[in-house]
């Protein structure tokens, strides 16, 4: 299928140098507050997080940002998953978060580590009975049977656990990624479209470029 006619015209917004904060998350939480008050973008935290496997394969897959801070992003995960067993042997990651219908995109750079136990308990006891259960049944990544196999395997945990409080188990858990860079897009006509990029120093100051579309 010839896809060399699909085109779109950028001409909504703009992004320039005199109209941005020094510090790149500020101008996140501006462009996440707008987006996810945008009725046409379904999950404003839906982001793709890109890793490189165990394989040397880079991988990306949508996963939910369910926290940011001036420290970074924050989203949870199996650890035992591929996504995380590429994380744990090589922590560069890059996020990517694109609202098409804002015609925006953000890319960050940076370092994972895994979060403090205490913060992946809270939010692991937060969570919805199912979706504890969920993370304890699901051997993320791995070869299974049938879907079958997955609800028997639900059952069991469901009677083991009815009345009882569900405890986060160790393979399950959050990271935090610290960015080294943060670009934003914004689309723009004729394809001209306007990128500034933050890049953190040595001495944790953020640098601010205008890079060519």
């Amino acid at each position: 299928m010839d896809l060399s006619n699909y085109r779109k015209t950028y001409e909504k917004r703009t992004l320039l140098e005199s109209d941005v904060p020094e510090n790149p998350m500020q101008l996140f939480q501006t462009w996440f507050y707008e987006a996810d008050e945008n009725d046409g973008v379904d999950e404003a935290n839906a982001m793709s997080v890109s890793t490189i496997g165990l394989d040397g394969y880079p991988k990306t897959r949508v996963v939910l940002l369910k926290e940011y801070t001036y420290e970074g992003f924050i989203f949870y995960t199996n650890y035992d998953s591929e996504k995380g067993r590429a994380i744990l042997a090589n922590p560069k990651v890059c996020l990517s978060f694109f609202w098409p219908n804002m015609e925006r995109q953000i890319i960050i750079k940076g370092e994972a580590e895994v979060l403090a136990e205490n913060l992946s308990d809270g939010y692991f006891e937060s969570r919805p009975l199912g979706s504890k259960l969920g993370a304890i049944v699901s051997p993320q990544s791995e070869v299974i049977p049938s879907r079958e196999y997955l609800e028997e395997c639900l059952q069991v945990l469901e009677q083991k656990y009815e009345g009882k409080e569900v405890p986060r188990p160790a393979h399950w858990g959050g990271f935090l990624v610290r960015p080294q860079s943060i670009e934003f897009w914004q689309g723009r006509p004729n394809r001209l479209h306007d990128r500034l990029r933050y890049t953190l120093t040595e001495d944790y100051d953020w640098r601010l470029e205008r890079l060519a579309p």
